[in-house]
């Protein structure tokens, strides 16, 4: 009898391992990449105000909605790589409100700071491994009812949205800091650490092997938050990038974006002579061309 009780327990744990690790490998799925088309008539800002929204919609709706607070026993505890992509998200989207509340949704400085796009900022800038009272997902849909609210009353004509060059070029600004960000973490993991730095060394922080995946899944999600990011701005502010003759380098930040989206077996860190791949030094490739090329297009609407 006790041995029929083990094997019936031991059945039922093998059943729980294998829901549990396939439970795992589901939430581990990233979101897939979609080009936007103008498909919401209107002024500009819709298409912006809208991507920021959707890219946070389908991080808290897709395979295992909010990872990075998920607390012990849950599939998602395990994981480090999909919630790392989900903070780079994040960081996008944090970064495209903070420009709307202060810059975009304004004409001036002294203007009365908009509700939504306040609340929207507010609502993103809540620490994403709180899960309770209130918990990151919660405060987060928040923050993109927030932002539909804000796109609705730019439909009606009651909010404003500025496609100006100037407003523009801020925002570029933060993108490329950002970018700049991510592509030194990646650097950092993609080179050994010397201990004889020298005088015409400069040295850098070390990154511990389990850190490196991480580092280099939150660059990708960066990327990916990025490249649906600058085609809603490559719409919004149409006429700004024609007349400073910038489609062109705009296209070419986009497809280097693009490329950054890509799915290793395994994150490796081989060395440049070795038979494994340097993961990190491959996607920093994409996103540092990008970042230059945001920096050459900051220029060209600087000067006209």
């Amino acid at each position: 009898m006790q041995t029929k009780t083990g094997i019936k327990l031991a059945i039922a744990a093998g059943i729980i391992l294998v829901l549990y690790v396939v439970n795992m490998i589901y939430f581990s799925l990233k979101p897939s990449q979609f080009v936007l088309q103008r498909s919401i008539e209107g002024p500009p800002g819709l298409m912006a105000v809208d991507t920021l929204a959707r890219l946070m919609e389908r991080e808290l709706d897709g395979p295992g909605g909010w990872l990075p607070n998920d607390i012990a026993l849950s599939p998602g505890w395990l994981l480090d790589n999909r919630p790392a992509f989900q903070l780079g998200v994040l960081e996008v989207v944090r970064y495209g409100a903070h420009a709307l509340r202060d810059n975009l949704s304004r004409q001036r400085t002294t203007d009365t700071i908009d509700p939504d796009c306040d609340g929207a900022f507010t609502s993103f800038s809540n620490d994403p491994g709180r899960w309770i009272m209130p918990s990151a997902e919660t405060k987060y849909r928040r923050g993109i009812e927030f932002l539909d609210a804000y796109a609705g009353n730019l439909k009606q004509g009651s909010a404003h949205f500025y496609p100006r060059s100037d407003d523009l070029i801020t925002v570029l600004e933060r993108y490329a800091s950002l970018l700049g960000g991510a592509t030194t973490r990646l650097l950092n993991a993609s080179r050994p650490v010397r201990s004889d730095t020298g005088e015409n060394r400069a040295p850098h922080e070390s990154v511990a092997w389990r850190h490196i995946d991480d580092n280099f899944y939150y660059a990708q999600g960066v990327g990916y938050g990025l490249y649906h990011v600058f085609q809603a701005l490559e719409l919004d502010f149409e006429k700004v990038l024609s007349d400073k003759n910038s489609d062109v380098i705009t296209r070419e930040i986009i497809a280097s974006l693009e490329e950054s989206y890509f799915e290793p077996v395994l994150v490796t860190n081989g060395s440049r002579s070795g038979i494994l791949a340097n993961h990190s030094n491959n996607l920093r490739v994409f996103l540092d061309d990008a970042r230059q090329k945001i920096n050459s297009l900051i220029t060209m609407l600087e000067q006209g």
